[in-house]
């Protein structure tokens, strides 16, 4: 580093100090020494660079210019990061949004704090294009901290390596002379704290997989696979890379594997007679019945399970794996060490019959339709056929959001009677099992094996539901929404249900019908390695 001698850097920086209280002395009190030290501080570190840094800062301050650094570096995270990388960008970029939202269209607009005069800093140092919006908090600053924090949130190793560029980011802006440091202190403070607070809209996973006790049955130990068949579905993961891998990881293991579905479809909706055919072929020869895909395909296999009697291997690969995630289950590797081990839970299956009289006994239904994630009425279906219709033009994301706006402006609520009451809703979702965290969109499930469906309502009879609706998920404040209902149950009925109103259930569209009786009661085996994660 060059300039003053490092035995004088404490004089030298008394006497900036004094000359800016000086300068300053139209501004008494604290808030004008607070300004008098930053003074002195941005004119010291004027006054001291490192040769190598005068390319290198300018060159890392000019890349994060309108996020582009966080969107790049969110995008390798996503790609190469695995489902946490993915969790980890997403509350990243979300993170970088507020801050950036809050700090120059709100805070800057309201302190209107002057530039730094560049009359101290190299011309070398300085950018080839200098900010014209005001100076306080650096916006910089809070979108690096923002980006930072939010990934470090989802993961450690992530956001260690993130805050370094973050660090080199806001050291960039005070050594290119375009804010003092204290409008980084405070650009920084505030991006980490708005990225800690999108934990009320969006919680963490718990590191722990779902809780599901040992089956009390025995539970066969094949370590070369020998007795379990797969059924691999095409659609899902890699192409062409998840049979042969199988192969390697469970070499006596029989493999089918399941043809492409038609260009344009959705590969998670997986379900469909011909999967549902080679399941059941595929039972009738199992002493595990296997299947490699997403939750459609899983939602099958486990009915198919259920009705054969035989443990379910389920291997991750599909696009989002909800209920491999609640498992543990991250990897094919996963899967296949607790089938060499024997290792297995035992996991609630909600169960739905049509169209009958109901009592609340046991399920008379000889092969009712299953869950094992979520079951919904409403809004939901409607945005997955929306989704659908556009994917295949502008990608799955896309798509998603852009069916989400026209859902809710086209959307109508749906009538019927829930337990004998009736009510009108945008949506009536059931989880298979209590999701948390409570009072909000249901995110992740702490309990595999708790008996209880998860009931969350939104009433479309409240005057402005949808409005009020968007306004809660917004500020934070469903859970004591009044448009909002969140319960357990064991059982429901619904019944008087309008015609033409659909279910989704694990993600995959069907047909609706009059009257439905959700409830839990039987098990499936799958099988979990000990001491399973979730990714």
């Amino acid at each position: 580093m060059t300039g003053t001698g490092t035995g004088s850097h404490g004089r030298v920086f008394a006497d900036l100090v004094a000359a800016a209280l000086a300068q300053e002395g139209a501004r008494p009190g604290v808030l004008g020494r607070v300004h008098a030290v930053d003074h002195a501080a941005f004119a010291w570190l004027a006054q001291h660079h490192v040769p190598w840094a005068n390319r290198a800062l300018p060159a890392l301050s000019r890349s994060a210019n309108h996020s582009r650094l966080w969107m790049v570096a969110a995008g390798s995270m996503a790609l190469s990061g695995g489902r946490a990388g993915r969790r980890a960008a997403l509350r990243g970029l979300g993170s970088v949004a507020l801050a950036s939202t809050v700090s120059n269209a709100v805070m800057k607009r309201a302190a209107r704090r002057p530039r730094p005069v560049l009359d101290l800093v190299p011309e070398v140092r300085r950018l080839p294009r200098q900010p014209w919006t005001t100076s306080f908090p650096s916006g910089h600053a809070a979108s690096a901290a923002a980006f930072a924090t939010g990934v470090a949130l989802e993961s450690r190793s992530l956001g260690a390596a993130a805050g370094v560029l973050a660090g080199g980011v806001a050291l960039s802006r005070v050594y290119t002379g375009v804010h003092y440091p204290g409008d980084v202190l405070a650009g920084a403070a505030l991006g980490a704290g708005l990225a800690a607070v999108t934990l009320r809209w969006w919680p963490r996973r718990p590191v722990a997989a779902a809780f599901a006790p040992a089956p009390q049955v025995h539970v066969p130990v094949l370590p070369d696979g020998d007795g379990v068949v797969v059924v691999v579905n095409a659609s899902a993961g890699p192409e062409g890379e998840v049979a042969p891998r199988l192969r390697e990881l469970l070499p006596a293991a029989k493999i089918v594997e399941r043809g492409a579905r038609p260009a344009g479809s959705d590969p998670d909706l997986e379900g469909g007679s011909d999967l549902e055919a080679l399941l059941r072929s595929a039972a009738e020869e199992a002493v595990v019945l296997g299947v490699a895909g997403g939750d459609g395909s899983i939602n099958a296999a486990a009915r198919v399970a259920l009705e054969f009697n035989v443990p379910l291997a389920v291997f991750p690969a599909g696009t989002l794996n909800h209920f491999a995630g609640d498992l543990g289950l991250q990897r094919l590797e996963d899967t296949a060490r607790a089938v060499r081990a024997g290792e297995a839970v035992l996991v609630d299956v909600a169960e739905i019959a049509r169209d009958r009289t109901f009592d609340f006994g046991p399920m008379s239904q000889t092969d009712p339709e299953v869950f094992l994630n979520t079951f919904s009425i409403g809004v939901y279906p409607d945005l997955v056929r929306a989704r659908e219709a556009l994917e295949g033009r502008i990608g799955k994301w896309p798509a998603m959001l852009v069916g989400l706006v026209s859902v809710l402006k086209e959307a109508r609520p749906v009538k019927l009677r829930v337990d004998g009451r009736a009510r009108s809703v945008w949506l009536l979702f059931l989880g298979n099992g209590a999701y948390a965290p409570a009072g909000f969109a249901p995110a992740y499930r702490p309990n595999l094996h708790d008996g209880l469906l998860d009931v969350r309502l939104v009433d479309a009879a409240k005057p402005a539901a949808r409005t009020r609706l968007v306004a809660a998920v917004l500020s934070g404040t469903l859970g004591r929404s009044r448009v909002y209902e969140a319960t357990t149950a064991r059982a429901m009925r619904l019944t008087e249900i309008q015609a033409g109103a659909p279910l989704a259930v694990d993600g995959e569209v069907r047909p609706g019908a009059s009257q439905l009786r959700v409830a839990k009661g039987r098990r499936v085996v799958v099988y979990r390695p000990a001491g399973a994660r979730r990714a």
